[in-house]
């Protein structure tokens, strides 16, 4: 018989199966290696740290008290999965974590069984949860459904629609508040824990419904205050009023960290005979690393860094990030201007506002994970004056897309959206590409659109946004840093709907939107040297599209190519319209567009991202050998 005794308890997890047949006397030993697990394997991949360091016990206690996979665990957002996919069968390759054919930073369906519900944006959970609780109930299923938010989750209204729908429909829902940040309610040492497991208990429950059936049989105005008084009589105690108010029976604040308060509590609520419960666990983001208790942020995502110092990897930049521009040039513009404002929806870092919050700090209004009011706050302040810049990922756009053709574009409101991360992401994936805008901003009336090529030209679109007062208006640049050129000291107003030309030739056109333009600089040089003359221009705006450019370029080349970093349906969509509208596409000239392909790109470096596209110079050049046709090619192999 093999002596395991000495085995570390990870090396005997392969399942969750295996972590319930350890004894609770273990899982301590358990959550302290998994934790060791997550730091090691972050530290070689980069990734989200904080966020996954905080759960590791609540990680361990809910795959032990409850039967996953046929109880549904759902993660809100994802970036605090990492520990739920060491424990179920993915530790083998959690160091491919974000990497070319490796594991998603998130959770995802196609990954694992266990990840029950695909996410990465934020708040979705308890709507998926209730939904996969209804399908069990119609189904006569008896299974558990979970769902763990975090308290910055619950900033969006999305989470309490879920909660106002589950608590009229009374199904059993089992919903864990990690409250990581906002301390809703801090736990209160041994007296909340004991408070908490008493209120979950069986015991109570029965003595609870037995008085509800009591009290049942009083006229209904004494039946409904003593509903209240047991109600309002937990809440003074131990919190959780409003969720109670939404149909929840509320149970905490717990230390998340304690698995003696865990493990009972949460079996109790697992045993719960009916109806949705909110169970609140207090946690702390980063738990169990020094340097990343000590972060502000709780080393929320990293690069790769050492161990021992915490130190973070990071490659020497050869030029500005695309998102300090944008703030820095806003803040130039702001110092001019006092009615400008800007607003992000809990992106302060990521979108470059924390540093105009410094220098403004009343004219900077962080709304939460709230996209959706984020949009339409905006128009109000435009509807008084004020010139709001709404600066939002283009992944997350999406989530106000109502309010931005409702409540912006036809009341013709000159709302200023600032789009990061436009085109491909690289880590993050699928979930966060900015692969859609284009097509969703260019079918709306009155609507301008513009890509900066690059670092300079971004620069000049955020003064463009700035002295344009028609109606909406938005810029859109990619993550990551500019290329390189030089930058000028202050923003000019661009003039709506102009291009620009880049390089003349005579065959081959390149109609170039975007950060492609290099690329399609790159692609000319090539194409010229097997004697094929090239044209770049850089379209600057996706709408309106400028026209007497399109048409100098169709009329004077054999080939047209668009080039954009975004799915089909963008700009290329549009310059075919103009030039079906002019008659053009009866002449003989070639016109092809250069998109993203019509699938999600999975994970990988940015480059590597384009090229598989074919959206490099590589990829470009053949694109126009391919629409020349080999007819052309003479005995050496080029194009005659």
């Amino acid at each position: 018989m093999t002596d395991t005794s000495k085995t570390p308890l990870l090396d005997r997890i392969i399942t969750p199966a295996d972590l319930r047949a350890l004894p609770e006397s273990d899982l301590r030993g358990v959550a302290d290696e998994l934790r060791q697990e997550t730091i090691d394997a972050v530290s070689v991949t980069g990734g989200h740290l904080g966020a996954g360091l905080g759960v590791v016990e609540l990680t361990v206690a809910l795959h032990y008290v409850f039967n996953t996979p046929a109880d549904r665990l759902i993660w809100d957002v994802g970036h605090q999965a990492y520990p739920h996919k060491i424990l179920t069968g993915r530790r083998d390759r959690i160091r491919t974590l974000r990497q070319a054919g490796g594991l998603s930073g998130f959770t995802k369906r196609s990954e694992s069984e266990y990840d029950a519900f695909g996410a990465a944006h934020s708040s979705t959970s308890i709507s998926a949860g209730l939904g996969m609780a209804v399908a069990r109930d119609l189904s006569g299923g008896h299974n558990n459904v979970i769902a763990v938010i975090g308290d910055g989750a619950m900033s969006a209204g999305m989470a309490y629609e879920a909660m106002n729908n589950a608590g009229a429909m009374h199904s059993r829902l089992i919903v864990i508040l990690n409250d990581n940040d906002m301390s809703i309610a801090p736990p209160t040492g041994a007296m909340s824990a004991y408070l908490a497991r008493l209120v979950s208990s069986h015991t109570y429950q029965s003595i609870r419904e037995t008085a509800k059936q009591l009290a049942r049989r009083l006229p209904k105005f004494f039946y409904d205050k003593a509903k209240r008084t047991e109600e309002y009589g937990r809440g003074y105690w131990m919190g959780g009023t409003m969720f109670e108010e939404l149909g929840f029976y509320y149970v905490g604040p717990i230390d998340g960290h304690n698995l003696d308060h865990l493990l009972p509590i949460l079996k109790n609520a697992r045993d719960m005979p009916s109806g949705p419960v909110l169970v609140h666990v207090v946690t702390q983001k980063g738990k169990g690393y020094g340097p990343a208790e000590a972060s502000a942020d709780k080393y929320h995502g990293v690069n790769a860094f050492d161990v021992l110092t915490g130190a973070q990897s990071k490659p020497k930049a050869n030029a500005p990030a695309y998102t300090r521009v944008f703030a820095e040039s806003l803040i130039r513009e702001a110092q001019d201007d006092p009615k400008i404002v800007a607003i992000t929806a809990a992106m302060p870092s990521g979108t470059g506002l924390d540093l105009f919050g410094k220098a403004f700090p009343t004219r900077t209004f962080d709304v939460g994970i709230a996209e959706q009011h984020a949009v339409t706050f905006a128009a109000g302040l435009a509807t008084e004056g004020y010139k709001p810049f709404c600066a939002i990922y283009s992944t997350f756009l999406q989530r106000g897309y109502d309010q931005l053709v409702h409540d912006v574009a036809l009341q013709k409101l000159p709302v200023r959206f600032a789009i990061d991360r436009a085109g491909l992401v690289g880590a993050d994936g699928a979930t966060h590409a900015g692969a859609f805008d284009l097509a969703y901003l260019l079918c709306l009336p009155g609507m301008v659109v513009m890509a900066a090529a690059d670092e300079a030209e971004l620069v000049h679109m955020v003064a463009t946004a700035a002295h344009y007062n028609e109606g909406p208006i938005a810029f859109r640049y990619p993550r990551g840093e500019g290329v390189g050129v030089d930058m000028p000291e202050r923003g000019v107003p661009l003039r709506i709907g102009k291009g620009r030309m880049m390089r003349e030739g005579t065959r081959v056109a390149l109609l170039s939107l975007g950060t492609r333009l290099s690329e399609a600089l790159g692609a000319a040089e090539e194409l010229g040297a097997r004697g094929i003359s090239a044209s770049v221009a850089d379209a600057r705006f996706a709408k309106p599209v400028d026209r007497d450019l399109v048409l100098k370029l169709a009329r004077s080349h054999e080939v047209l190519i668009t080039i954009e970093e975004g799915s089909s349906g963008g700009f290329g969509a549009a310059v075919l319209a103009m030039l079906s509208d002019e008659g053009l596409l009866d002449t003989g000239l070639k016109v092809r567009t250069m998109t993203l392909p019509d699938i999600f790109m999975d994970h990988d470096k940015p480059e590597r991202m384009y090229a598989n596209a074919g959206l490099d110079a590589k990829g470009i050049v053949a694109k126009a050998l391919e629409t020349l046709g080999a007819a052309s090619l003479n005995a050496f192999g080029k194009i005659a």
